[in-house]
């Protein structure tokens, strides 16, 4: 393969995880799957949202929230991307919000350096209720208001990443507003009770609509506080494939974005270019 086909190539990896009300240990976890993700190859890595902390209560959260560009947790988060080389997109962790009483659930991205290069406050806020289950992020959650962007430089090849954060993916118009990109990555801790049920149409949904990779980030299983996540964390091409999926459970999965596959879809199908509104 020519040196111009591999520069079209970029090796991601998506991380699983089952995390616990302890920040240590979890940063332990989410540690160790992304040296051994950056050991298979992965250039860029994925973590879950929520994958530093799944309290006991949604409170916890608020306990260890951060100043934005300093704190244990961001420190933490430069040197996982410095330490393996690897461009790393950081899940969510929770921000310092207007509130005192409330966080901003942030995806922060570094490169290999251990620079932080990005950031999205997730803009939708989940909430859902049936005889058995509540949740309600807007209690400990504030909003973001802005679309979130990613561009990285690979082999002088540019690749540009939408970001979005779990119950965001309902909302198609968010993907819209963000405009061809290469992949849509998307960590996620979405319940058992609606995972089963729209996770995996809806990704592929927005794989389908946009003509771009989607690269989700779950977490995946029955957590400490008895709440049971639905994991399958996913790799889908811009054709709706589904190309990796782990069901359950910590881990981790890879694949590879290509420019190529991407450009294919795109003029088989110039569905793009046929908007009308």
């Amino acid at each position: 393969m020519s040196a111009t086909a591999n520069s079209a190539l970029l090796k991601i990896a998506s991380i699983q995880m089952i995390s616990t009300p302890d920040l240590q240990e979890n940063l332990g976890t989410a540690g160790r799957l992304i040296r051994t993700a950056a050991q298979d190859g992965a250039q860029l890595v994925v973590l879950p949202e929520y994958f530093c902390m799944m309290g006991l209560k949604d409170t916890d959260k608020v306990g260890v929230r951060e100043a934005f560009g300093s704190g244990p947790i961001q420190d933490q988060l430069a040197s996982f991307a410095k330490d393996n080389a690897i461009h790393l997109v950081a899940g969510t962790i929770p921000l310092a919000a207007k509130d005192p009483g409330k966080v901003l659930n942030t995806m922060l991205t570094f490169n290999p350096s251990g620079q932080q290069i990005g950031r999205y406050d997730k803009i939708h806020l989940f909430g859902f209720q049936t005889s058995t289950e509540r949740y309600q992020e807007s209690e400990t959650i504030e909003a973001g208001d802005k679309p979130g962007l990613l561009k990285i430089t690979h082999d002088k090849q540019e690749w540009i990443f939408g970001l979005s954060i779990c119950y965001d993916l309902r909302f198609p118009e968010l993907y819209r507003a963000m405009g061809a990109v290469d992949c849509h990555i998307i960590p996620a801790a979405f319940t058992y009770t609606t995972g089963k049920d729209h996770w995996e149409i809806l990704l592929r949904a927005r794989a389908i609509e946009n003509q771009s990779y989607v690269l989700s980030s779950a977490q995946g299983g029955v957590h400490r506080n008895q709440r049971r996540t639905w994991g399958h964390s996913m790799l889908i091409d811009p054709w709706g494939t589904i190309l990796a999926d782990l069901p359950e459970g910590e881990g981790f999965i890879s694949g590879v974005l290509s420019k190529e596959k991407l450009n294919k879809v795109r003029s088989q199908l110039p569905a793009l270019a046929h908007r009308k509104l």
